[in-house]
């Protein structure tokens, strides 16, 4: 029987309802008295990190969620987080990048609804976690979540309300899990080849600036005083304006000499960026060497640039390491030899 770490974080599972409406309020211990089912297939320890509306997930909290893991490590055969939906493909992303090639399953669960109510969804997604981090073949950051197994740099919340809130985005589901049982559609744990590692550090001087039309190019000016990086959400597979003046090109040199990050991505979904296509795109990323998000996720590239700052002062190492697969984040990267 495996031994199993509940870390719990609050959230809509564990909420209850008040005058303010909805807050986290259950424990570990009480949210484990919805799962009797569990004591078949797992012995399980709790241990209560915070209380949180995920609302107020901070990056110091993902080290703290991570370094729990490194902890308790050796002592467990796999872990599951209970966090709240809103924040939580961004946690699982980080998570992702905090504790890499882990041959142990990391699970990062929640619900729709609070575990204590007569119809929700937490008991089904709290025993689904318990039983897949309980799984021989689990391994790695992973979300599960209405009887889909998530890579958890792939995740995306897409709805508010349903119970199917979460989606894989450009990349297959990893498994799914189905009257108990679970049915692995990625299997490629004895593609280990690395030892588990934790990093200790996140850089969270990173910004994220959504284009509109019209959109003056002084927000980067401004955005340049405050952060390290800066994550372009750009219109299509990527580009920026060139409207009288230049001012876009203008106030990327500037963050250009002045050692400061910048990446494209895509406000659209799915398919990823590829700024090669269009002129508004390949003529700054030629002029500038600027990085692209492909096909990663908006959260994946988030919380990797905050690791990558965090953990590196070679402005030289950056690009390799955005553009390193780690657990499943970025597979395309343009044209054959484009980084």
């Amino acid at each position: 029987m495996k031994n199993i770490l509940m870390l719990a974080t609050g959230g809509t599972i564990a909420s209850q309802s008040g005058d303010n409406g909805l807050t986290p309020l259950l424990t570990s211990t009480q949210l484990l008295e919805y799962v009797p089912a569990a004591r078949q297939f797992c012995h399980v320890d709790a241990l209560q990190l915070f209380n949180l509306d995920s609302t107020n997930m901070q990056p110091k909290h993902w080290l703290k969620i991570a370094a729990a893991i490194e902890e308790h490590y050796d002592r467990y055969d796999g872990f599951v987080v209970c966090h709240g939906t809103d924040t939580m493909a961004y946690t699982a992303a980080a998570i992702s990048y905090l504790v890499q090639n882990s041959p142990k399953p990391v699970v990062i669960t929640g619900a729709q609804k609070p575990i204590d109510l007569e119809i929700t969804d937490a008991k089904t997604n709290l025993l689904d976690s318990l039983l897949f981090a309980s799984c021989d073949k689990a391994h790695g950051v992973n979300i599960v979540f209405d009887g889909k197994v998530i890579a958890g740099t792939r995740g995306k919340k897409e709805r508010t309300k349903s119970y199917n809130a979460f989606s894989s985005i450009n990349f297959p589901y990893i498994a799914i899990i189905q009257d108990g049982h679970i049915i692995f559609y990625l299997d490629d744990k004895r593609l280990l080849d690395r030892p588990v590692s934790f990093s200790h550090r996140l850089n969270d001087k990173v910004a994220l600036l959504k284009l509109i039309p019209s959109m003056e190019s002084g927000v980067l000016d401004y955005l340049a005083e405050h952060n390290d990086a800066v994550i372009i959400e750009s219109f299509g597979v990527g580009g920026l304006p060139t409207y009288e003046g230049d001012d876009f090109h203008k106030a990327i040199r500037r963050w250009v000499d002045a050692g400061k990050i910048i990446v494209m991505a895509t406000q659209v979904t799915n398919e990823g960026s590829n700024m090669s296509v269009y002129e508004v795109g390949k003529t700054i990323k030629r002029d500038f060497g600027l990085l692209e998000t492909y096909d990663m996720t908006l959260e994946a590239a988030v919380t990797k640039l905050m690791w990558i700052l965090g953990n590196t002062s070679g402005p030289d190492q950056i690009p390799g390491m955005f553009y390193g697969t780690v657990n499943r984040d970025i597979l395309f990267t343009g044209a054959a030899g484009e980084r």
